[in-house]
């Protein structure tokens, strides 16, 4: 029978860094890179020379992006794995760190994702086969037709799905690390450039560049580094899957909801145990669709339990306090990645504005283009 994260032995999360996402720049990413993993390091209160292997998380750069940007620390000649899993790619990298201190390989090691966007153009991959849809079907027409079927079979309308977005960006106004730090009103979401259907562009999650970084250690690392265990958080489970036949016309949110059932219970919790959940709200209509598939609200839910602030910071679950990818943004590479470190701050009480009271359990959520599911509960 295959083993779980949370049959091996325990891996906390001991320190985390950020480059602030951004607006695309002349900033290198070995710079964005840098910054974070120092800053991880830091935070965690170690040298370089501790980390015994490291993942490096990107989707948007080219090949072997990590050598160039940890050479600046030190060529120590140690593991250097690179990950790119479309926008899981953080939360990949962050599994296999995780996996492999649990396996007892290695005592500390490295997830960070980088990356920038490309300058022109949307990059495709070619895969020599046709599709009709290709051009006719994009992600955000996708969520806009999610967006009408679930406004309709729900009765909301579509000021309620932008009530999303204006509680993402206040939370994001409170971010240092957040792309956007502005907030809105539910005017402002509206009245927004359109993109599709009825999504506006301030309900389109914006791509721009970054990095994140988390360290991740073992109990032996722990006390032989001298870490400070009051501020190692645990990660209690870590499940992760792919898309399967006969998913329905969403099947993110089916395969989302298979992943999170099982991380879940991994942790030995109950959804409604969650005090902070961080999802990958590209749109605005995947927050509630992949919040009512953690089960901490029944379908339908959603909308009425937000307008009465369930789901703001202080309320029953902080739910992207971070700001989201609405808010924070998406990087793509450093995303799953920053939502283990905006959880880790969270469980220790360090988030200052962002903080949700008396933070237990948090769950962290990216699906890849549909095709893979990451989830991760980390507990204090």
């Amino acid at each position: 029978m295959a083993k779980l994260i949370s049959d091996l032995a325990p891996v906390y999360v001991v320190g985390v860094g950020f480059h602030r996402y951004q607006h695309a720049s002349d900033t290198t990413y070995v710079e964005l890179g840098l910054k974070a993993v120092r800053e991880s390091l830091a935070d965690a209160g170690i040298e370089w020379e501790s980390v015994e292997s490291s993942y490096v998380a990107h989707a948007l750069l080219g090949m072997a992006v990590g050598r160039p940007m940890l050479s600046h620390l030190g060529a120590l000649g140690k593991p250097i794995v690179h990950v790119e899993n479309a926008s899981a790619s953080g939360s990949t990298a962050f599994r296999h760190a995780c996996m492999e201190v649990a396996s007892g390989i290695s005592d500390v090691a490295l997830a960070v994702g980088v990356d920038k966007p490309p300058k022109k153009g949307v990059f495709r991959s070619a895969t020599g086969i046709e599709n009709l849809a290709d051009d006719a079907i994009l992600p955000f027409t996708h969520f806009a037709l999610l967006t009408d079927e679930y406004s309709h079979r729900h009765g909301i309308a579509p000021e309620d799905v932008a009530r999303i977005a204006v509680k993402n960006h206040a939370n994001g106004a409170k971010n240092p690390n957040a792309q956007r730090q502005k907030v809105r009103t539910l005017d402002d979401v509206l009245g927004a450039n359109p993109i599709s259907g009825t999504l506006t562009a301030l309900q389109c999650c914006p791509i721009g560049e970054g990095a994140a970084a988390v360290i991740v250690a073992s109990e032996d690392g722990i006390k032989r580094l001298g870490i400070d265990p009051s501020r190692a958080i645990r990660v209690a489970s870590s499940a992760a899957g792919s898309e399967k036949a006969n998913q329905g016309l969403n099947p993110d949110t089916a395969l989302s909801n298979e992943i999170m059932m099982r991380a879940i219970a991994e942790a030995q919790i109950k959804p409604e145990d969650l005090d902070v959940i961080e999802l990958h709200d590209a749109f605005a209509t995947e927050e509630l669709l992949y919040a009512e598939a953690t089960g901490i609200c029944k379908p339908g839910e959603f909308i009425p339990m937000l307008k009465d602030g369930a789901w703001d910071i202080g309320g029953k679950c902080a739910i992207s306090p971070s700001g989201g990818l609405l808010a924070m943004g998406h990087p793509v590479g450093p995303t799953g990645v920053g939502q283990i470190g905006e959880l880790t701050m969270q469980l220790r009480g360090e988030a200052g504005d962002r903080q949700q009271p008396d933070a237990k359990h948090g769950l962290a959520h990216m699906v890849g283009v549909g095709a893979v599911c990451y989830v991760h509960v980390l507990s204090n």
